[in-house]
């Protein structure tokens, strides 16, 4: 029975990460069979600086930083075309090589544009919500407006007391009815 090493885990999860990790895995695979051919594809100069280059993207994709990330990238791809051109990078390696920033660039591209719809979502719900808030207040101060008007309608529709009415004198004035004569 083979047995085969424990795998290594990462503390970064996504497609980005397992990506920039593929593509770390494969720059120093790289480096390693550059050692071991007698004509080879990756100079170890430029193995070192790409290594270190796709570790700084990997980092940087770990810290869900996508746009760090791409600029990184750029960099990277920078590093490599100018290793291709010294002829320190062989053609094949530099497609293989291009192949794998495309298909990170890619998905860093699809995480970018997800962070700007959940940004311009998040800006979008706190409008709406603010809208919403000035409606409650505006309608909260038409109620009381509203209220107001009703409430002095209503005291000036009520109808004010009668004033006191004096008794009113007798008709005889004071004397007494029904007898006369003297007396």
């Amino acid at each position: 029975m083979i047995r085969s090493a424990p795998r290594a885990t990462t503390r970064s999860s996504g497609p980005a990460a397992l990506l920039t990790g593929c593509l770390l895995s494969a720059a120093l695979l790289a480096g390693t069979l550059a050692g071991c051919s007698p004509a080879p594809e990756l100079g170890q100069e430029a193995a070192k600086q790409l290594q270190s280059q796709v570790l700084a993207v990997t980092e940087a994709s770990a810290g869900s930083d996508p746009a760090a990330s791409l600029k990184l990238l750029d960099e990277l791809v920078t590093t490599l075309d100018a290793a291709a051109a010294r002829g320190e990078v062989s053609f094949k390696r530099h497609q293989s090589i291009r192949k794998s920033v495309d298909t990170v660039r890619a998905d860093l591209n699809a995480q970018q544009a997800a962070a700007e719809a959940a940004r311009a979502a998040a800006a979008e719900a706190a409008r709406v919500a603010a809208e919403q808030e000035a409606a409650l207040v505006a309608a909260e101060q038409e109620a009381a407006r509203v209220a107001a008007e009703q409430e002095a309608a209503a005291r000036a529709a009520a109808p004010a007391p009668l004033p006191a009415v004096a008794p009113l004198p007798p008709a005889d004035g004071g004397k007494a009815k029904g007898k006369k004569g003297k007396g």
